[in-house]
């Protein structure tokens, strides 16, 4: 009898377990796997989005190596922002988190004030930055004027300071990315430090071979949700600078966005998704290979 209790009793949790991941089946497929297929079918046709598509073969991505002087720029544009300010974001991330991994009076606090921004990202505070920019009326140059006498350079129309006024913006937002990486701070069993000081192992010792390795985890995963993140970048230039001045702002996903939506070539924009998709696979597996190198775990460490 308890056989067959136990035997009944794995039979509905079996079911409950196909109830449960059927569900999300049903949604990957009809959400994310068919729209993906056909998006690659529609990389091969000429589709205005209302007409049926017309077969071109590969002629969208003859255009696009070929033919087209915005591809380049723009993927060359959105490799600067990735290679600049993914760095940049970790690591001062990683500054706040061991600042704040301190137990001092008001810690959580200025951990609330450093989280914030990360939050509040959106249309409204990209608005808001665009004013902050401001030439005249900026309060960024103002304070640059009024603290250290400089007069601050016309950030978003100038070409030579646009994209890094989007970096700078990108930097108050990391926020979540401290925070991920102060979880991992405190994470570090503190063995490992008193067994270190025993041996007199200074400060910075501690840190190269202990906090690095045991934090290298989390700082694999920061990475790689940050590069992928910045290859999409779009919202930031749609706002505040329309992929300008003189397309110094003028990124792949703002390139995309507008063949599709604004030149209704979705096909060529479907193409151009694709060739996105590969850029971001290809630079994710770089890292994952690379990651043999200088991630380690626990039981590396022990």
């Amino acid at each position: 009898m308890m056989k067959k209790n136990r035997k009944r009793n794995g039979i509905y949790r079996e079911k409950d377990f196909y109830i449960f991941v059927g569900l999300w089946i049903i949604g990957f497929i009809a959400f994310t796997l068919i729209p993906m297929g056909y998006s690659l079918y529609a990389s091969f046709t000429k589709w205005d989005g209302v007409s049926a598509p017309q077969f071109n073969g590969v002629q969208n991505y003859i255009r696009m190596f070929v033919q087209d002087e915005r591809f380049w720029g723009s993927l060359k544009n959105t490799l600067y922002y990735t290679v600049v300010s993914v760095p940049l974001n970790i690591g001062i991330a990683l500054l706040l988190a061991i600042l704040l991994n301190k137990r001092l009076p008001g810690t959580n606090i200025f951990r609330g004030i450093i989280y914030a921004p990360s939050v509040l990202a959106g249309v409204a505070v990209y608005m808001g930055w665009t004013y902050l920019y401001g030439n005249d009326t900026g309060m960024i140059n103002h304070l640059l004027y009024k603290i250290f006498h400089i007069i601050g350079p016309n950030w978003l129309q100038d070409a030579n300071w646009a994209m890094t006024a989007l970096i700078i913006m990108n930097v108050f937002t990391c926020g979540s990315v401290m925070l991920i990486i102060l979880a991992g701070l405190q994470d570090v069993p503190a063995i490992y430090y008193e067994a270190a000081k025993l041996d007199g192992a200074s400060p910075f010792k501690m840190f190269i071979k202990i906090t690095m390795p045991m934090l290298s985890p989390v700082l694999f995963y920061v990475l790689i949700m940050q590069v992928i993140g910045a290859l999409q970048i779009f919202t930031q230039p749609y706002i505040m600078t329309q992929g300008g001045p003189m397309f110094s702002t003028y990124t792949f996903g703002l390139h995309l966005y507008n063949q599709a939506f604004r030149y209704y070539d979705f096909g060529y924009s479907c193409a151009l998704a694709w060739v996105l998709f590969a850029v971001i696979m290809s630079i994710s597996i770089v890292i994952f290979k690379s990651s043999k190198l200088w991630v380690f775990y626990r039981e590396d460490v022990d």
